[in-house]
């Protein structure tokens, strides 16, 4: 009904619904029923009602009414029965080990024993025995049973059979000193009385949960199969398995030794990433290494070397630089012999490296040099009005610089499989460095066309050799025929070419979201979690309480700021662990 309703509305899109009377509604007749010899000689049918056949002027305009008489109103009577929900004794709540609850009750036991006259026999003192501790753990579960089946337990001391629905009428309840225990069908087997007649409990009671834990403890944290078959050799929890999910999802110490880290949505791709614009104008850097490296001379010993990576965000193009170490001043090397191969860009994306933002400070620097001395030389001036906008990712987040770290790992493939462990000379890492950037740059973008009439795939490298030094804008020239081109018009059509199809065919391409598929809740600010830290075991991993969040465009929190023992770090969301406690279950709730 709700489909033909809305096909309905589309058709008659932008008409205006008027309320028709059911008398001269010709639906009302086929929705009532009428007997074919009724229905031959019913005109309403035919010809719809007589104000129909006049002019639209004298349509009747009546409206629905805005007010209905009470009395034309279905009566519905509604059957509201309260129900009172019990809450469990304040005594569960007192402690949150089961022994510290048991000796409380066993003091409280005592304490009344000692205050009643009980004639001859002695006081008790000293240090709790192990029968007042039994005592106390059978008082509880009197009381957790009278609290969850206080209906079973009255049939079964009447004598009466429990009723059918009962959740654990397939356990043959029986009383035994007035504890509720399974009846079972291991009578006659060889095993202890606990064993054959283990005491009934409900999974929703606390108690059931501090007897889980406390096992789960003493057997050393263990799994779910060990835990569930040591309680039942005493303790019958209905839903057990259920339950024994829950305390081992909320044990602590079982969450560090194998902690979860968090995810979002994955987020938009930035606007750097699907706005055209000229090759290397926007990167992504990242080093690569170290590689040993021989350098000219009689007594040359292998040095660790880098690979500097600059990938454009825009084609994908890839560009390797040789450093000789990890310094700014390398990496600044790299940087001008990278500027005057490809021309400098806009914006550079990175890490958090120290390189790397040593190198920012000193462009800074260099910058505000160029400032104080603009008035001198007007190319000085054009060139510091052009300043590198430098952008760093969080810090330990190689998921927010995916582009660049996927270029690292295909510059290691090709290069452990064509060199493997040979020590190159540094004229020799030159050329298969160059090689390699060869081989990237010839990687396809988008699949190749079944089309016979395209020429190739798209690769970064129709963006570099087609790259003027100094690009002009250029009148679209795709809508001509090439006879009528000249021919520096044709190599820009060409040029025009290669960029219509990266906006439909690679553009479309990254909609996809491979991973991160899910929206999930924002973390909350006093969160309580683990800071992952990749040289470490999860053992040692600090704990941390989220001071502040950092919503992303989209409103989804992806980055927070976490405050430690020794200071105050900010995280991608991928880099932290939400407990399992009750504090960060409140604070999700607020």
């Amino acid at each position: 009904m709700a489909n033909r309703v809305s096909e309905i509305q589309h058709i008659t899109k932008g008409s205006h619904w008027k309320h028709i009377a059911g008398v001269e509604n010709p639906a009302d007749i086929i929705s009532r029923g009428m007997s074919p010899i009724q229905l031959q000689d019913q005109r309403l049918w035919f010809k719809g009602p007589l104000w129909l056949c006049q002019e639209k002027s004298l349509w009747p305009s009546n409206k629905p009414r805005e007010t209905i008489d009470s009395s034309l109103l279905e009566e519905k009577s509604i059957i509201a029965l309260p129900t009172i929900i019990e809450q469990p004794n304040e005594i569960f709540s007192l402690r949150s080990s089961l022994f510290e609850l048991t000796r409380v009750v066993a003091l409280i036991n005592r304490f009344r024993h000692n205050c009643q006259p009980n004639g001859n026999q002695p006081k008790l003192t000293g240090f709790l025995t192990h029968a007042e501790h039994e005592h106390a753990m059978i008082i509880l579960i009197r009381l957790s049973q009278s609290e969850s089946f206080a209906a079973e337990i009255s049939a079964l001391r009447k004598g009466h059979q429990i009723s059918a629905s009962s959740s654990i009428a397939t356990l043959n309840p029986i009383l035994i000193d007035d504890v509720l225990r399974v009846g079972g069908r291991l009578m006659n087997a060889a095993i202890s009385s606990d064993r054959k007649h283990p005491i009934i409990l409900s999974h929703r009671h606390p108690l059931t949960k501090l007897i889980m834990v406390q096992y789960h403890r003493k057997l050393f944290h263990a799994g779910l199969q060990l835990l569930v078959s040591t309680v039942r050799e005493k303790y019958w929890p209905t839903r057990i398995r259920r339950l024994a999910n829950t305390v081992l999802h909320e044990c602590v110490s079982c969450f560090r030794t194998r902690p979860k880290v968090l995810d979002q949505l994955m987020a938009d791709l930035p606007s750097e990433r699907v706005s055209p614009a000229p090759p290397f104008l926007k990167v992504g850097v990242d080093y690569c290494g170290p590689f040993p490296v021989v350098y000219p001379g009689r007594r040359a010993v292998p040095r660790k070397s880098f690979i500097a990576i600059f990938v454009c965000l825009v084609t994908k193009a890839v560009h390797l630089e040789l450093a000789g170490d990890l310094t700014s001043e390398a990496f600044l090397a790299a940087f001008k012999r990278f500027i005057a191969r490809r021309g400098k860009p806009a914006v550079v994306m990175c890490d958090n490296a120290l390189n790397f933002v040593g190198a920012r400070r000193e462009l800074d620097v260099l910058r505000q040099l160029f400032l104080n001395q603009q008035f001198q030389e007007s190319a000085v001036r054009e060139a510091a009005q052009d300043g590198i906008d430098f952008r760093f990712i969080p810090p330990r987040s190689p998921n927010f610089g995916g582009l660049w770290e996927a270029a690292v790992k295909s510059f290691k493939t090709h290069f452990k499989r064509s060199i493997g462990v040979r020590v190159l000379q540094h004229d020799e890492m030159q050329t298969v460095v160059v090689q390699i950037e060869s081989v990237l740059n010839s990687r396809p973008l988008t699949p190749i066309s079944n089309d016979p009439n395209d020429y190739e795939a798209l690769t970064p490298g129709h963006f570099l050799v087609q790259r003027p030094l100094s690009a002009i804008p250029e009148p679209c020239l795709l809508e001509i025929p090439e006879n009528r081109l000249s021919m520096w018009q044709r190599a820009q059509s060409f040029v025009q070419q290669l960029w219509k199809k990266w906006s439909v065919q690679y553009l479309s391409d990254l909609h996809n979201r491979t991973k991160w598929t899910r929206q999930r809740n924002n973390i909350s600010t006093g969160t309580m979690v683990l800071m992952k830290e990749d040289k470490l075991p999860p053992l040692k991993w600090s704990l941390g309480r989220v001071v502040n969040t950092h919503q992303g465009p989209d409103g989804n929190i992806r980055v927070v700021t976490v405050r430690t023992k020794d200071g105050e770090y900010k995280r991608a969301i991928s880099k932290i662990c939400v407990l399992p406690i009750q504090d960060n279950h409140d604070v999700s709730t607020q």
